[in-house]
C-alpha cells in the first residue's frame, strides 16, 4: 500500500500523542514494506522534503507558531497548511490517506483531492468538541468552529477513533459514514522495560502540554493540601504551554517553589526515566481523545490520579482502585486520593504493577497489525 499521514505538526519537530502515533504508524508500516508518506508544517531547518526509517517526510509550507498568546490555535497557521496541502499531495497518488480530525479545515482539501483521485479516506478523531467549541472560542466563532467540525463528521467515509466516548459522540452529533473503528494509541512495551529509572526521584509527576483544559493549577492546589499532611511532597511537572507562567506564578504565591519543580519536554527516554522515578502520575486533564501519557505512564509502572469528566477518555484506560483512582475534578478530592497513596506504599506498589501488566496489550506492534488490516479492508471494499 501507498499510504499518506496528513496532520500539521511532525514527531519529533513537535511533541504530542497524536503527532507520535502517526509517526509511530509510519515507521513500522514503512518496514513492513508499504510506502508511507507524512505531511506537516515544516517545523525544522533544512530541506522540505526527506526520507527518515523509511518513511517520506513533507514540509508543507513556513513554520508558524501554534498557539496565540492566550492558548488559542492560531487560524493563520491552520489556513497556511490548509492552503498548501492540495498542492502537495496532487504531486502523488496513493490508495489510502489517513488525516488527523483535528484542525477540521484540512479536511476538506484533502476530501477534495480522495474524490479527484479515487483514493480512499481515514479519518482519526482523538475527540469531539460539540459545545466546548463556545468556551474555547465564544459564541460567535465558536458556533462557526462547531458547524465546520458538524461538516467533517458528516463528509466523513472511515473513521478510526481511540476511545468509546469519541465513537459515542461521532454517532450522537450525525456520523453517517461507512465504519467507526475503536483502535488505541500504543506504547513501546520493551523498549520501556530496558529503560532505567532516572536518579532523581519525586512523589507526584505530570507530563503534558501546559493549556487550559490540562487543569495543571488543579495539581498545585491538591498539592497545597497534601503538603499539610506531607510537608515534604514533591512533584515534577514536565511541559510545555501558554499557561506556565501562570501556573509558576501560582506555586510561588502558594509557597510551593520547594515542592514544584517545572521541566521542558523531555525525549521519549528521558521522559520513560523520570516517571520510572516517580511514585504517582496525576493527570487532572478534563479533555482527552485517548490520553497517551496515561499509558506509558502505566507502562513506568505508575498509578494514575485523573479526574472524571464527559470528555477525559483517558478514564477508560483507568480501572478505579486497580491500576488507580478516578476523581473529581476538585482540589480536595484530588489531594486525599494523594495522601492515602502515598501513605499507602502496599496499595500503591500493587497498583504499579498492575498497570504494567495491563500496557502489554497495547504494544505498538499489535496496534499498528489492526491498523494495517483496517486499511486492507477498506481497500477491499473500494
Amino acid at each position: 500500500m501507498k499510504i499518506a499521514y496528513i496532520y500539521d505538526v511532525i514527531y519529533p519537530y513537535v511533541k504530542g500523542g497524536a503527532e507520535k502515533r502517526f509517526w509511530e504508524l509510519a515507521k513500522r508500516l514503512s518496514k513492513s514494506g508499504h510506502q508511507v508518506h507524512l505531511y506537516g508544517m515544516k517545523s525544522w531547518d533544512g530541506e522540505p522534503c526527506f526520507i527518515k526509517e523509511g518513511v517520506h517526510i513533507h514540509g508543507i509550507g513556513r513554520n508558524r507558531k501554534l498557539y496565540l498568546e492566550n492558548g488559542i490555535r492560531d487560524i493563520r497557521q491552520i489556513s497556511s497548511f490548509t492552503l498548501n496541502i492540495l498542492p502537495a499531495l496532487m504531486k502523488e497518488r496513493f490508495d489510502i490517506i489517513d488525516c488527523n480530525a483535528f484542525l477540521y479545515l484540512p479536511f476538506f482539501p484533502v476530501k477534495l483531492y480522495c474524490l479527484l483521485t479515487n483514493t480512499a479516506l481515514v479519518i482519526t478523531w482523538q475527540e469531539v468538541w460539540a459545545k466546548y467549541w463556545y468556551s474555547y472560542l465564544g459564541p460567535v466563532s465558536g458556533l462557526i468552529g462547531r458547524i465546520i467540525e458538524k461538516l467533517v463528521i458528516i463528509l466523513s467515509d472511515n473513521v478510526i477513533v481511540h476511545s468509546r466516548k469519541t465513537k459515542d459522540a461521532l454517532y450522537r452529533h450525525g456520523f453517517w459514514g461507512r465504519e467507526i473503528k475503536i483502535i488505541s494509541h500504543g506504547i513501546e512495551t520493551k523498549a520501556t522495560e530496558n529503560i532505567p529509572a532516572s536518579m532523581e526521584s519525586v512523589d507526584l509527576l505530570f507530563t503534558g502540554r501546559l493549556i487550559k483544559d490540562k487543569n495543571v493549577d488543579l495539581l498545585i492546589r491538591a498539592l497545597e493540601l497534601a503538603k499539610k499532611e506531607l510537608p515534604n511532597i514533591n512533584c515534577l511537572i514536565i511541559g510545555e504551554g501558554p499557561e506556565r507562567d501562570r501556573l509558576i506564578a501560582l506555586r510561588d504565591k502558594l509557597g510551593l517553589t520547594e515542592n514544584i519543580r517545572f521541566q521542558d519536554f523531555l525525549e521519549y527516554q528521558k521522559l520513560i526515566a523520570s516517571m520510572k522515578a516517580a511514585r504517582i502520575f496525576v493527570f487532572p486533564s478534563t479533555r482527552e481523545g485517548f490520553g497517551i501519557v496515561v499509558l506509558e505512564a502505566m507502562a513506568a509502572s505508575l498509578p494514575v490520579i485523573t479526574v472524571e469528566h464527559p470528555m477525559n477518555a483517558s478514564t477508560e484506560l483507568v480501572r478505579e482502585g486497580e491500576t488507580g483512582y478516578i476523581c473529581s475534578p476538585i482540589a480536595e478530592d484530588i489531594a486525599a486520593h494523594i495522601t492515602g497513596l502515598l501513605k499507602d506504599e502496599a496499595t500503591r506498589a500493587r497498583m504499579a504493577q498492575r498497570a504494567k501488566e495491563l500496557t502489554r496489550e497495547y504494544d505498538w506492534d499489535r496496534i499498528v497489525k489492526i491498523n494495517e488490516d483496517f486499511y486492507k479492508d477498506i481497500l477491499k471494499r473500494c
